[in-house]
């Protein structure tokens, strides 16, 4: 969210026809190279430097940590006008097909090939806080030997990591990295987390290990590339054995020891008393210009208020809140947790957002997720808050922040209420490190009201680009999250209250309205029309309460009796 409207939060990228084009490369991906197929690339794990690349401008250098495999990794940084770019070239044979595939971790990060003969080929990530496998494939020439892989990140954006190249195919006869073999079986495999149709599973590293198979009972139920994952769809009250193996190009592990993971009895998904359609509203602790409200003069139409901001604290992970009573004109604390529990015998929620533009909680390890968990769940039995909002929008882990969620929920009950707002970016694939998380927690996750704003344009489910600021953006933009996993009782549509309240991607009232009427009933669409209606759709939200009333309630008078009349 914008404590301070009209400063981009992050970077405000507009896709052009040919960036569509690279992520629709990246959701594509690759198939797995054949048995025959040797890595083509030379140091493709950086343990000899840079020996066989070469990085633009001196931006490339080898650090030991992080690394994906091995004892070291490719960092580049980016700096004025050089996009840190990183090349090698790779002898290849004529007339044949070479999977080209790379680990990147931190800022924005490309992989692609050049001279290949035919179509030269590119893939890419937004910034990821946690190891990322970026994948495409190429076919060389009747005459091509050799090619050029390369690696960059983007101008004026973070360093980012690249680790284990490889270029899989035919030999090329220019040497290269030996074949990997077989990874050990992985250790330390223990649950992490229940609910009554889900277990969550971590486990440590193996070494070469490019992916994961989780086995319940014996048999497959899912693949990951991370070390953890959640196995969802099982009966409640009900013990279940699970197994990891470690694969690779070489083949896979023998499993793992076995751990019993035993479902609970209780419901989860939230508390079932939020009505079926809602409208949730972000409450300023602070006056940044828009309307200073204390709790008690949020507007009725609003069934979950999110108190922003909870701060970090000097312990990693941990959150605290402090009411800004100065600055909201005197409002004391007591009379704050009076109004919490007022606006809940009205039948509302009131949860604690942390980050924010400015938030910087990091959620990283065990330990801060166990300290962010226990933090949360304090500040819940301080004030009395229904849940948390997770409004990070510099970054999450997505294996530590579902780790620490489950802990919290484990904490805090089955009537939780747990919602996000990832920015438009971080939902455009369910590869991003936000979208994981919402589909780890899917069981226990209220809603996910998606920032449709401060992000100039995007792909929609169609593979089109839709441009901020119409009913298009809004529809076809939820499409990739109503398609890629999440229940639509679990989508929402956030919105800028008023033209101040952000500083792009405004939209009046009546067109939230009819991209509401779009996805839940097939009318008021634009250009786009989605397949199929989602009448379950949970409703929209709006940051914030404060910008609302400044404007005279208008969002909210008009938005907030549409969600509830909503099929």
């Amino acid at each position: 969210m914008d404590p301070v409207p009209g400063i981009p939060r992050r970077i405000r990228l507009l896709l052009s026809g040919a960036v569509a084009a690279a992520l629709a490369l990246a959701v594509a991906g690759a198939g797995p190279a054949s048995a025959a197929d040797v890595n083509n690339a030379r140091n493709a794990g950086f343990e000899s430097g840079l020996t066989g690349w070469t990085c633009s401008a001196g931006s490339g250098t080898t650090v030991s940590a992080p690394a994906h495999g091995g004892s070291a990794a490719l960092k580049a940084t980016p700096a004025g006008q050089d996009n840190a770019r990183c090349t090698q070239t790779v002898a290849v044979k004529p007339n044949s097909t070479y999977t080209l595939r790379a680990w990147v971790q931190g800022g924005y990060a490309y992989l692609g090939a050049t001279g290949t003969g035919t179509t030269d080929v590119s893939t890419w990530t937004p910034d990821s806080s946690s190891w990322k496998q970026l994948s495409t494939s190429f076919t060389t020439g009747a005459s091509t030997t050799a090619v050029t892989v390369y690696t960059h990140g983007w101008y004026g954006q973070a360093a980012y990591f690249a680790d284990d190249v490889s270029v899989f195919g035919p030999d090329g006869g220019g040497g290269g990295d030996p074949a990997p073999t077989i990874p050990a079986a992985p250790s330390g495999l223990s649950v992490s987390g229940t609910s009554s149709s889900s277990v969550s599973l971590s486990w440590s590293t193996v070494s070469g290990a490019t992916g994961y198979h989780v086995y319940r009972n014996g048999t497959k139920v899912t693949a990951v590339t991370g070390t953890s994952a959640t196995v969802t769809g099982l009966a409640a009250s009900t013990s279940y054995s699970f197994q990891v193996t470690a694969t690779n190009a070489a083949g896979e592990s023998g499993k793992s020891a076995t751990v019993t993971g035993t479902t609970t009895a209780s419901p989860g998904g939230g508390d079932v008393s939020l009505p079926k359609h809602a409208v949730t509203g972000y409450w300023q602790n602070f006056n940044n210009g828009a309307t200073v409200q204390k709790l008690s003069d949020v507007q009725s139409h609003y069934d979950i208020i999110a108190v922003a901001f909870a701060d970090a604290t000097a312990t990693p992970g941990a959150v605290t809140f402090t009411l800004d009573s100065a600055g909201l004109g005197g409002y004391t604390v007591d009379r704050f947790k009076a109004d919490v529990k007022a606006k809940q015998a009205a039948g509302k929620k009131v949860i604690v957002s942390v980050g924010g533009e400015r938030g910087a909680v990091s959620v990283n390890d065990s330990a801060s997720a166990t300290n962010f968990a226990n933090s949360v769940y304090a500040l819940m039995q301080t004030y009395g808050f229904d849940g948390v909002d997770i409004d990070l929008e510099n970054g999450l882990n997505a294996t530590y922040m579902t780790q620490a969620l489950r802990a919290l929920s484990a904490k805090a009950g089955p009537s939780m209420i747990l919602t996000m707002a990832p920015q438009t970016i971080d939902m455009q694939s369910t590869s991003n490190a936000y979208f994981q998380t919402a589909l780890n927690v899917k069981d226990i996750l209220t809603v996910v009201n998606m920032q449709y704003y401060n992000s100039g344009s995007m792909l929609g489910c169609d593979g089109r680009v839709y441009g901020q600021g119409s009913v298009d953006f809004l529809t076809a933009l939820a499409c990739i999250q109503l398609e890629g996993g999440l229940a639509p009782s679990q989508v929402g549509l956030g919105v800028p209250a008023s033209p101040s309240g952000a500083g792009s991607g405004y939209v009046a009232p009546s067109v939230v309205n009819s991209a509401l009427d779009c996805l839940t009933k097939g009318t008021g669409c634009g250009s786009f029309k989605p397949a199929r209606t989602y009448p379950e759709l949970r409703g929209a939200m709006t940051w914030s309460t404060n910008w609302d009333a400044a404007a005279g309630n208008a969002w909210s008078n008009a938005v907030g009796p549409h969600v509830h009349a909503l099929p």
